[in-house]
């Protein structure tokens, strides 16, 4: 497939310049994201990955993504990277990764162009917000050069015992409205599901908190991923609902009246 190019209309801040932003455009370039996968989701979460020998992370899907590495400016080195996969290009591979673990309903006619991403990670010691905060820049400017209008994706919390008080705390702070919520095939069990307790925010994933920032929502219960041990939230970014301050971060190439008019037609009612 044609690579798109981030477009430069979003400049990197001042404390984003320790890192480099682009797109694949090589098998080794590829390869290093994988390679930064398997470390994360292999070596930390202990996932059980195919082909975990390899020391990649790989799988069908990434043939028809474009992927997004941040480089370390100083070593060269991949240190995050998400894979984008856009409307586009799911229908010539069979469908978002999210159908896999949602029935997307509603999801699948939004009013406007939707990209997925997926396999997002940070190495552990770039996980302080600057690393994530390029990501978000990277992802900014492919949305804005293609006009894109809505993100969604797969976050994932590691299963703990405090696992049924964050998704309790989700519910009540972040949860989309029903016409958005979608149906796992994987439910949890309701030991992971029932809060008897406080709902609380503490130790949520970084990724995740960088999500409900910028305005996401997430569209219902939570799905079962044997294969990574963790609680999967479907989450949507509806990018016109960001908060301001974010909005002129990240996608300032928009101008506040067309965002108020797009934002207007295609999601009244999604807050």
């Amino acid at each position: 497939m044609s690579e798109p190019q981030l477009s430069p209309a979003t400049p990197i801040a001042a404390n984003e310049t320790a890192y480099r932003i682009h797109l694949a455009s090589s098998p080794s370039e590829l390869e290093a994201a994988q390679r930064l996968r398997h470390e994360v989701f292999a070596g930390e979460m202990g996932a059980a990955l195919p082909d975990a020998g390899s020391g990649l992370d790989r799988d069908p899907l990434d043939p028809f993504c474009h992927h997004l590495l941040v480089r370390e400016r100083r070593s060269g080195t991949v240190v995050a990277c998400t894979r984008i996969l856009t409307e586009e290009s799911a229908s010539t591979a069979g469908g978002f990764y999210s159908l896999s673990e949602f029935e997307l309903g509603p999801l699948m006619n939004l009013p406007g162009k939707t990209l997925e991403i997926g396999r997002t990670c940070v190495r552990a010691d770039h996980r302080q917000g600057a690393a994530i905060n390029a990501l978000w820049t990277g992802l900014a400017r492919f949305m804005n050069a293609h006009r894109y209008d809505y993100l969604m994706g797969c976050a994932s919390l590691p299963l703990s015992e405090q696992t049924p008080a964050q998704l309790a705390w989700l519910r009540l702070f972040h949860r989309a409205p029903s016409r958005l919520r979608v149906t796992p095939r994987r439910p949890l069990p309701n030991s992971l599901t029932i809060c008897h307790g406080t709902p609380s925010r503490t130790g949520l994933p970084p990724l995740l908190k960088a999500y409900l920032r910028l305005g996401a929502r997430v569209c219902g219960e939570a799905c079962f991923d044997p294969d990574f041990n963790v609680a999967d939230v479907l989450v949507l970014l509806d990018v016109r609902a960001m908060p301001d301050r974010y909005h002129r971060h990240f996608m300032g190439a928009m101008t506040p009246a067309s965002r108020g008019t797009e934002h207007d037609r295609n999601t009244a009612g999604t807050g």
